[in-house]
């Protein structure tokens, strides 16, 4: 009967999910130092980016006076493609042009759910039409927890992060940022309840003996 109480388990552990990162892209471009002061989806360029590449989210970007290269490593960026040459050895902001990044996808939150975002320089960040309301504008860095009051379910958001004026560039979301809708948890449901039904039918098979 241990023995199979013990395979039961072995099989529940084996079909518990495991946690996984979500992945999302970014795209980020150099601009005119005054378009880098105002991070709003109305100042991100219509043109092909500078550089793209994927990270995976909750993420964590950070560094002062440090090149876009530096910046990109610092944020365990990968799959980072310079489409326009030089920009990875380029600051993030040398006074004259700053930087624009704009991340697209999908994000699950709930009514009522509060998350921290660290910011230097402006933020935007909208999730499902709704505006989170952060500083678009210079700033230092700024740690905001924000309280997401839209309905609950997984929407598609947008967020414009700008660099300016030197100082330390920093960007940090606690959100399970995606580039596809994350699965709400019935395929993962549906395998946990097969371990438990194997492990009832374990039990009861070695009661009978």
């Amino acid at each position: 009967m241990k023995l199979k109480l013990i395979g039961g388990t072995a099989i529940v552990a084996f079909l518990l999910p495991v946690a996984q990162a979500n992945t999302i892209s970014g795209s980020l471009w150099h601009v005119p130092e005054p378009t880098s002061l105002a991070a709003t989806v109305a100042n991100v360029p219509a043109t092909a980016p500078d550089v793209t590449f994927d990270v995976n989210s909750p993420f964590n970007f950070f560094g002062t006076s440090v090149t876009v290269g530096t910046w990109l490593g610092n944020g365990s960026a990968f799959n980072i493609s310079e489409n326009t040459a030089g920009t990875l050895a380029s600051l993030m902001d040398d006074g004259t042009q700053g930087t624009l990044l704009d991340f697209k996808g999908f994000v699950s939150v709930l009514n009522g759910q509060t998350f921290t975002v660290t910011h230097d320089d402006g933020l935007t960040l909208i999730i499902g039409g709704t505006d989170l309301g952060f500083d678009p504008g210079p700033t230092a860095p700024t740690v905001s927890t924000a309280t997401y009051t839209g309905p609950s379910g997984t929407f598609p958001f947008e967020l414009v992060y700008g660099e300016c004026c030197g100082g330390p560039a920093v960007l940090q979301v606690d959100l399970p940022l995606s580039n596809t809708p994350v699965p709400e948890g019935g395929s993962t449901l549906a395998l946990l309840g097969l371990g438990l039904i194997g492990l009832v039918g374990l039990t009861r098979c070695a009661a009978k003996k």
